[in-house]
């Protein structure tokens, strides 16, 4: 053998001794104290027991072993999963001050993840969660203003499927175009046309990093950053990507600010500078320029992907079940009309195509274990002690599949939120927005741009798949963290 390729066997070696002794401390230190689970195996973790099954039935086989909370290593490191909802309520709701931090995710932290809302943690987290909410308020969370900007997006989003013809095509960037201007009329307080070159530098560098920080990629990062620093691969790509929408977020500030009236804010930005400057002599206050760009961001990446996505695992789900479709658009022209878009103040009036959009999201469960939390302190839960820092994932798609509120949790059926006269059931267990301190701050806004997309678009068009719709395949992308659609393309006629 070649002494380069002996050195980098010697090298392999030590490396994997090294990690081999790291689980097995991290092992010692946890036993007698951390919730039971699966025996992992070096380097992989408990991989294997996640791999080749459905999350849900993955997760509920072991549930069935160790009980609704036990752990599990993603590679070298542990942790804590809440399965079923009685044991997510309990810790995120009951005890939601111990379960309110955000458990470490490397790949965030190579571009600034420590600021914003999503991936913060203490005084910092707090203090921009707050004014976050009470901005959205103050700009119409719930109310008319961002309502109406939903609805002239919506125009413009009708149009481009006017546009088509009848033609085949994929819906992916038409609906990232339209969700997405609806984060920058907020954020920047103007829309942008689809083919605008910032605009689509914008959506397109978010796509990517979501791609990559829900990949296989992006997990094996989080499991070993160390190594992965070592070698070749994607992530370089994320930290431009980065930077291009932080240069593009700071051009937009710096016009904000030379125009800037304090007495009439125009958008978030502004109300950000605002407050900035009646705190600047404060020395606590977190809402720093750093916390201003970061928070921009992460409004844009998270409200736009997701809801994105949602829109188009919904289409696809439409096309496969027409008769569902055409209830969707009886109701629609029975309560709405041809005349008129569709507006808020209509959804009280329309039970089943409120259910049938609650199932959508239901039956996707597009972030099915939540964003990983983690414990502030060493807590104490249901006879187990979790140290501080330990990483705790709820299993949402354990509440969002549960077979007691939701028989036949794996088919997509309306009447899992409808009573039996017809009216709208409400449930506990529809959490695909999380629960308790670290529910989605945008839950609001992304309930309003559903409801509005989804039945503005099915009041004007009828849904023609491209094959036969007993062939439509809605299993999710595999080896991703989240659940995301099979590409496809589809018509829409005018009705």
């Amino acid at each position: 053998m070649e002494p380069l390729g002996m050195s980098t066997v010697l090298l392999v070696i030590c490396i994997s001794c090294l990690l081999l002794s790291a689980v097995w401390k991290r092992g010692a230190q946890g036993k007698g104290k951390m919730p039971p689970g699966p025996t992992p195996l070096p380097l992989i973790g408990n991989a294997l027991q996640l791999k080749g099954k459905p999350l849900d039935q993955a997760l509920r086989k072991i549930s069935e072993q160790y009980g609704p909370v036990f752990t599990l290593y993603f590679g070298m490191d542990p942790a804590v999963v809440l399965y079923g909802y009685e044991a997510i309520k309990e810790a995120l709701i009951d005890h939601g001050n111990d379960f309110a931090g955000r458990a470490r995710m490397p790949l965030t932290e190579r571009t600034g993840g420590e600021k914003g809302i999503v991936f913060s943690n203490g005084e910092n987290w707090k203090q921009i969660r707050r004014f976050i909410l009470s901005t959205l308020r103050n700009f119409g969370m719930g109310k008319k203003s961002i309502e109406e900007r939903i609805q002239e997006e919506t125009r413009y989003l009708l149009e481009k499927f006017h546009d088509t013809k009848g033609q085949p095509f994929d819906p992916h960037n038409l609906f990232g175009c339209a969700t997405a201007n609806v984060i920058c009329s907020i954020v920047f307080g103007k829309r942008y046309e689809y083919n605008d070159e910032k605009f689509q530098t914008l959506i397109t560098a978010t796509n990517e990093d979501n791609e990559l920080f829900n990949s296989f990629w992006g997990q094996l990062y989080n499991a070993f950053p160390v190594l992965m620093d070592l070698i070749p691969g994607p992530f370089q790509r994320m930290v431009k990507n980065s930077m291009k929408r932080r240069d593009i977020v700071l051009e937009e500030a710096e016009e904000h600010r030379a125009t800037l009236d304090p007495n009439s804010p125009r958008d978030f930005i502004d109300c950000f500078f605002i407050r900035m400057d009646q705190e600047k002599q404060n020395e606590t206050f977190e809402l720093t320029m750093e916390n201003m760009v970061a928070c921009s961001l992460e409004l844009f990446g998270a409200g736009t992907e997701t809801t994105s996505t949602t829109l188009r695992y919904g289409f696809l789900i439409l096309q496969k079940y027409p008769e569902i479709e055409e209830k969707v658009q009886e109701e629609i022209d029975r309560v709405v009309g041809r005349s008129r878009m569709p507006s808020m103040a209509d959804r009280g009036q329309m039970p089943y195509t409120d259910a049938v959009i609650h199932e959508i999201q239901r039956f996707v469960s597009l972030s099915p274990m939540s964003v990983p939390h983690s414990v502030v302190k060493d807590t104490s839960f249901r006879g187990y002690v979790i140290p501080k820092g330990t990483t705790v994932m709820p299993a949402l798609i354990s509440v969002l599949y549960d077979g007691k509120e939701f028989p036949n949790p794996t088919e997509f059926d309306p009447g899992h939120f409808l009573n039996k006269d017809g009216t709208f059931r409400k449930s506990n267990y529809f959490v695909p927005f999380s629960a308790g301190k670290r529910n989605c701050a945008g839950e609001g806004l992304a309930r309003m741009e559903l409801f509005l997309f989804f039945t503005s678009i099915l009041q004007n068009f009828k849904l023609k798949p491209l094959m036969d719709p007993q062939d439509i395949d809605l299993s999710p992308l595999e080896g991703r963290m989240d659940n995301c659609p099979q590409p496809y393309k589809f018509r829409v006629i005018p009705r």
